[in-house]
């Protein structure tokens, strides 16, 4: 009797340790870190290879492993109940109930889990040798599992491969960014700058484009003089120069050539003629996607492009800089304000020009204003308004207060924004 108690006791205390097994196996190998173990792989870690490649069969490896767990946890009750009716009567069967309840939660369950989502990768190889047996011998059981549960879902109109895959791997990457910084992981300029890698996947041309009210533009008719004094006093290296009108786009003036031809003709502009120093102009469409553009200019080796509409009318130009602030933000020195064309007042309001991108202000401020179908403030407070509003006038959505400062005709070129909880502190004193 008491060798078959010792025996017993054993063989409970072996499938809790199964158990144990079963539990933090699946807690582990669900929780890695694909990207970690795809780098042990390419370092030629054979265990990195057999967990990617276990996980790569995720409902076999959860199906086999529930398995598991469920036959050892059942023969462990089974089996203590067993022994405790021998021992103390139909009284042994509550006794076996709660205690392998306890131990089954305790060392079966929390503690193996606990200790695998702490070292997820490193339990995660460990097992890999042992679970692709386990995986391998419950094979064809979970399979058969696999297609019942599937057809009795199909009855209630449910369609698992449908449910597959909700979340693309972009918005899987941004979750996850968005997540670590929430944790303290990422800090807040990493986070923008991996967010802008993702978001160029969703934007185009026109999205980053500088409007054509915002372009400094040359008249090829003006005196050389006056052009030299234009290009000098507009900073830019590159200037599109027109005639007749500014849709009629004849090429591109680089100041490096200006001003070679200037110091050829011994500093006497009215000797440079300005046609013949003309770079082609590039055209390229509002609509085609800010990778497709970053790629063109790579490409053809240039930084700088006119944008067209499907008409053919200009509505801007765009340059490599624009992209690369996409991704890494303003490229600006210690002169700059925090965002181009923003102001932030000691009140806590803040002086927006009404051409400044949304995106940009999100950035800058880790706001969360909508800019799915509007560029600019201004476009979204006409969108929000649903009217041109005037001068003076005030409007409060998303948690903001805009206040119109300026307009032109009918575009709105001055806003004041102030976060609603300032605005009302402030109305409060």
């Amino acid at each position: 009797m008491t060798l078959d108690l010792g025996l017993s006791i054993a063989a409970i205390l072996i499938l809790l340790v199964c158990s144990a097994f079963f539990s933090g196996s699946e807690t582990a190998l669900t929780a890695t870190s694909r990207a970690r173990l795809t780098e042990l792989e390419r370092r030629g870690s054979l265990r990195a290879r057999m967990v990617l490649t276990l996980t790569s069969m995720r409902e076999r490896l959860i199906g086999a492993l529930l398995l598991g767990n469920n036959v050892v946890n059942i023969s462990a009750s089974a089996l203590a109940t067993l022994v405790l009716v021998r021992m103390f009567g139909d009284t042994g069967a509550v006794i076996a109930s709660v205690i392998m309840t306890i131990l089954v939660l305790i060392f079966g369950e929390v503690l193996p889990k606990t200790y695998a989502i702490a070292n997820p990768d490193r339990t995660a190889l460990a097992a890999a040798p042992l679970v692709r047996v386990i995986v391998a011998v419950f094979g064809p059981i979970v399979m058969a599992v696999e297609f019942i549960v599937k057809q009795v879902l199909r009855l209630f109109g449910v369609d698992i491969k449908a449910s597959q895959n909700v979340l693309s791997a972009h918005a899987e990457l941004r979750g996850a960014i968005d997540l670590h910084h929430k944790e303290g992981g990422v800090v807040k300029g990493d986070r923008d700058m991996l967010g802008g890698i993702l978001d160029m996947q969703d934007l185009e041309v026109s999205d980053v484009m500088v409007h054509r009210t915002r372009m400094t533009m040359i008249d090829a008719d003006e005196e050389p003089a006056e052009i030299v004094a234009h290009v000098l006093k507009s900073g830019h290296t590159r200037i599109p120069v027109w005639t007749e009108t500014p849709d009629n786009i004849i090429g591109v003036l680089h100041a490096k050539n200006l001003f070679a031809a200037l110091q050829k003709q011994g500093g006497d502009a009215r000797k440079v003629k300005i046609d013949e120093i003309l770079s082609p102009a590039w055209f390229v469409p509002d609509t085609r996607p800010l990778p497709d553009q970053l790629n063109a200019f790579l490409k053809r080796k240039t930084h700088f492009a006119i944008v067209v509409d499907e008409y053919g009318e200009v509505q801007g130009l765009i340059t490599l800089e624009d992209i690369i602030e996409e991704i890494v933000g303003d490229i600006k020195d210690e002169h700059d304000a925090v965002a181009s064309g923003v102001r932030q007042k000691p009140d806590g309001s803040f002086l927006v020009e009404g051409g400044v991108p949304i995106r940009d202000l999100n950035r800058a401020f880790d706001w969360k204003l909508p800019d799915e179908e509007f560029t600019t403030i201004a476009g979204l407070v006409i969108h929000e308004a649903r009217m041109i509003p005037d001068v003076g006038q005030a409007f409060n959505f998303h948690g903001f207060r805009f206040e119109i400062l300026k307009k032109r005709k009918h575009q709105v070129t001055a806003i004041r924004i102030t976060p609603l909880q300032q605005a009302e502190g402030v109305a409060a004193v």
